[in-house]
């Protein structure tokens, strides 16, 4: 039984694979990154047709040079991520320490703090005014119990019943104190 040309190109693959990965480790200074490199070679072997298999008159040189193209292909990805990445940090972020810090939170936080905003929000409806207010002056403009108690003209002990109420609710609620 004859072999198909790809049975072929694929059996040139695996001899000379060792080969391949010493030297593309010499070209990308990394045997973890050769092995990848051979790896999408095989990926690339498979997925061609049995005719351009076919048409090969070199199978080595082709092996060569896919990999040769793989290989700029990570280093231009890898160029394109650090361009990226020092776009991120020099938009939205600042480097402390070799570590990038975010001035924004990422998009999964924004999306729950959003989701435990709304969820406070609801359970805020359902409460007194005077003890919404109180609530609102206390943990958002930061006025302590003596300044809030002033401006709503109530005593300071109310001031802590509506805001011990309130939070007693949220806990409930939301899960939030």
């Amino acid at each position: 039984m004859a072999s198909s040309a790809k049975d072929q190109l694929l059996a040139v693959y695996l001899e000379r694979r060792p080969a391949l990965v010493r030297s593309f480790a010499a070209r990308t200074g990394s045997r973890e990154r050769a092995e990848d490199v051979v790896q999408d070679l095989y990926v690339r072997l498979q997925a061609l047709t049995e005719e351009a298999a076919a048409e090969l008159q070199n199978p080595v040189a082709f092996l060569y040079r896919i990999g040769g193209n793989l290989v700029l292909d990570g280093v231009r990805q890898g160029k394109r991520t650090a361009a990226r990445d020092k776009a991120w940090t020099e938009e939205g972020g600042e480097i402390v320490g070799g570590v990038s810090i975010a001035d924004q939170p990422s998009p999964e936080d924004a999306v729950w703090a959003r989701m435990k905003l709304d969820q406070v929000s609801r359970a805020l409806e359902g409460v007194a005014p005077n003890a919404r207010q109180a609530f609102r002056l206390h943990r958002i403009d930061g006025l302590t119990h003596a300044q809030i108690a002033e401006r709503l003209g109530v005593s300071t002990s109310s001031v802590e019943k509506y805001l011990s109420g309130v939070l007693a609710r949220l806990l409930k609620e939301v899960g939030w104190p």
